[in-house]
């Protein structure tokens, strides 16, 4: 519950752990430039340096590259907003069947990608399609909800977290301006605060 003062008091970015905050930004940033190598493998003679000296093996490692950068960027946002149990499962769904993708087209490219008896490149584009339309939604939601959270029109929803579990309680405008006012001014109310939304909590 002490959480709740340093939401209020700024400490917290929207009552987030600067550490999660920290994590998901590296690994969209390291998503990123997972996507930039992959492209630049194909495209500049990077790839003589990571050892792929042929064409089959530079597509193959940009590709793989791409597939596992590409989710890792959802991950990185949901991670960094403050997201619903449903959104970071969702994105998490996504993103593993987006590594599916990357495993079959693994085993699929080159020799069993369109040639062959037993092509896999239908099966690999639909595990990384779903994946990614999965994953995609999810983060989309996190990004909507975040930004209702941040312009609130009559009602603001506060999470309340307590030995381990996560309640929400939904306030109107003037009431939270009420407990803004008074975790701030420390005045010895935030007791009295805590317990009567904890009361709302359990209705």
């Amino acid at each position: 519950m002490e959480q709740l003062g340093d939401a209020y008091g700024g400490r917290r970015w929207e009552g987030r752990d600067p550490r999660r905050v920290y994590a998901g930004a590296a690994l969209g940033i390291l998503g990123a430039l997972a996507v930039v190598v992959g492209l630049l493998v194909v495209t500049t003679p990077l790839a003589d340096v990571l050892g792929a000296t042929d064409l089959r093996a530079a597509e193959k490692l940009a590709g793989t590259l791409g597939g596992l950068g590409i989710p890792a960027m959802f991950l990185g946002v949901v991670v960094v907003l403050p997201s619903s149990r449903r959104e970071n499962v969702g994105v998490a769904v996504g993103a593993a069947f987006c590594l599916v993708g990357v495993a079959l087209f693994q085993v699929a490219y080159p020799d069993r990608w369109t040639t062959g008896a037993e092509t896999l490149a239908f099966e690999t584009s639909m595990a990384y399609f779903l994946g990614t339309t999965l994953a995609f939604w999810f983060v989309f939601t996190a990004m909507a909800s975040f930004r209702t959270r941040n312009n609130p029109q009559g009602t603001v929803r506060l999470e309340l977290t307590r030995q381990g579990e996560n309640r929400t309680v939904t306030v109107s405008r003037e009431e939270y301006e009420r407990y803004t006012r008074a975790i701030r001014s420390d005045g010895g109310e935030t007791e009295q605060i805590i317990r009567e939304l904890e009361s709302r909590a359990e209705e």
